[in-house]
């Protein structure tokens, strides 16, 4: 079956990865989708085409990456790869002053480092195609709030990361845009609850003692923001729209929040923003 090119999504198994793999094929392209388990797949897998081809891939893993590379080189051959979205991520709250590094890193090499390693796995085919290159980033690198720290610095690096690609790519005829998706209602927020559980149960009881009420109240506020947030086929149409534009945005803005976000970093002053994201959650200056 003919198609609009190849692309490859990580993370697609729930959320703006799903979404955007299952939009693309209803468009035409030729979705390679990874995915952790087989129950996945088959959902996927259930609601598209035949175009879709669910890949097992994990962005941390070597061998998985190894493997992945081989399937869809030998998949596209000539054609190349028109377009790669790294989706992938986690997050995760906690205070800076008691995160343990071991899980620090571990983000890290979830929304940084494997969003570089499938970059440079594939990005001959993406030269081959004059593709594209899609990062996802978000909002918490326009207002970083208290205890999200380990997640805006990764996003924050993911910027960095976009912008030296765009410049060094932009002479071999490869755009690279990035995506800064504001509160999209998807599973990331249960996963993060649950991950920063984790991460706080590991953490001295001091922890609690200093920062434990305006802990509390920050991780009440994303909840909501992710209860209120737009539905990730947002992101997805956005996405579309970097991959198939005859030149693509260096940046996107995906949600309300995520201009308003953007607005308040241009025109208000550092002080007043630190005193606005305070009061918006709720937490007392000393």
């Amino acid at each position: 079956m003919d198609s609009l090119g190849n692309v490859i999504i990580t993370g697609a198994s729930t959320g703006i990865g799903k979404a955007s793999a299952l939009h693309l094929d209803r468009l035409g392209f030729r979705v390679f989708a990874s995915v952790r388990k087989e129950s996945d797949a088959e959902a996927l897998c259930a609601q598209a085409s035949e175009r879709l081809t669910p890949i097992f891939l994990d962005v941390t893993n070597p061998d998985s990456i190894f493997k992945a590379k081989q399937e869809i080189y030998r998949s596209v051959g000539e054609a190349g790869i028109l377009g790669i979205v790294n989706n992938a991520g986690v997050a995760f709250l906690s205070p800076l002053e008691f995160v343990q590094l071991d899980s620090l890193r571990w983000l890290f090499e979830v929304n940084v480092f494997g969003l570089l390693t499938i970059t440079q796995a594939f990005l001959p085919l993406v030269r081959q195609a004059r593709g594209r290159i899609v990062n996802i980033s978000s909002e918490a690198v326009l207002a970083v709030a208290p205890f999200h720290g380990p997640y805006s610095a990764s996003k924050l690096a993911v910027n960095g990361i976009s912008e030296a690609l765009r410049r060094e790519l932009k002479p071999l005829g490869v755009q690279v845009s990035v995506i800064i998706a504001g509160s999209i209602n998807t599973p990331i927020w249960e996963k993060g609850a649950e991950m920063s559980e984790q991460v706080t149960r590991r953490q001295p009881p001091e922890a609690n003692e200093l920062y434990g009420k305006p802990y509390n109240k920050v991780r009440e506020f994303f909840m909501q923001m992710g209860r209120r947030g737009i539905a990730p086929d947002a992101v997805a149409r956005v996405i579309a729209h970097a991959l198939v534009s005859k030149r693509a945005k260096h940046y996107y803005l995906v949600g309300r929040d995520a201009h308003i976000f953007n607005l308040m970093k241009i025109i208000v002053p550092e002080p007043l923003h630190d005193w606005i994201s305070l009061r918006i959650m709720g937490i007392e200056e000393g």
